[in-house]
């Protein structure tokens, strides 16, 4: 077996997972905060009650997709960072 004299590097991983998280979570947000007008304004607009229910379910379900994403950006922020860093 070959073994290392110091530990390997691995910044530049989490440099990649910190930079594809925040790019997801970006997207989501946008994409998020755009569905979210798109319900909030069929709901608003919706003539029958049956209409303006599935609009309300879709605005829930968006909540609690993004929701969903900035708790797993976090709990892989705190995973990367619990990793110890080479000297």
């Amino acid at each position: 077996m070959l073994y290392f004299a110091a530990d390997p590097n691995i910044a530049p991983i989490t440099d990649l997972i910190t930079t594809w998280i925040h790019i997801g979570q970006a997207l989501v947000g946008s994409v998020g905060a755009l569905a979210f007008i798109f319900a909030f304004l069929w709901k608003i607009t919706a003539a029958e009650s049956k209409s303006a229910l599935a609009a309300k379910q879709w605005i829930q379900r968006i909540v609690v997709g993004t929701i969903g994403v900035e708790v797993a950006g976090s709990l892989v922020d705190i995973l990367t960072k619990s990793v110890p860093a080479s000297h």
